[in-house]
């Protein structure tokens, strides 16, 4: 299988988790499905990837120079993409059981969820912000 197919598959595949957050955040089985099967299934195919390229491209990760060097190789781009993925759903999924846990209304979450969704660190830092607002602290402790 070529990289630009394997990408069109895993592009779509956490879509699923989204709108499982998004639509049914209370729902038993959403944050196991999400974490368990969308998100560890993105582990596997970016280990996969990573363990299978390992040593193929130029470049590494001490200058911006070398990391493009790295991402010139198709595959390790996918394999990065896969990275980003994985990780902001994972992070998703956190801001839900979080805000779950705190009495953070859902509306407020969806925003913070959407922008994860398109530009992670950005949706995460919106979501500690309206967490903060919304529950009148900016440290939480909790488990």
């Amino acid at each position: 299988m070529q990289p630009e197919s394997v990408f069109s598959i895993a592009n779509s595949f956490p879509l699923i988790g989204w709108l499982l957050l998004i639509i049914a955040p209370r729902w038993k089985p959403t944050l196991v499905l999400v974490r368990l099967v969308v998100v560890l299934l993105l582990a596997l195919l970016y280990t996969s990837i990573a363990i299978s390229t390992f040593g193929e491209s130029e470049g590494g990760f001490g200058s911006l120079t070398e990391v493009s060097q790295l991402f010139e190789n198709p595959w390790s781009l996918l394999a990065g993409w896969v990275h980003y993925l994985a990780f902001d759903l994972f992070v998703g999924s956190w801001e839900v059981e979080n805000a779950r846990k705190l009495g953070v209304s859902h509306w407020l979450v969806i925003p913070c969820l959407l922008l994860t969704l398109f530009l992670g660190p950005a949706g995460l830092l919106l979501y500690f912000i309206l967490r903060a607002i919304a529950t009148k602290k900016l440290i939480h402790e909790v488990a």
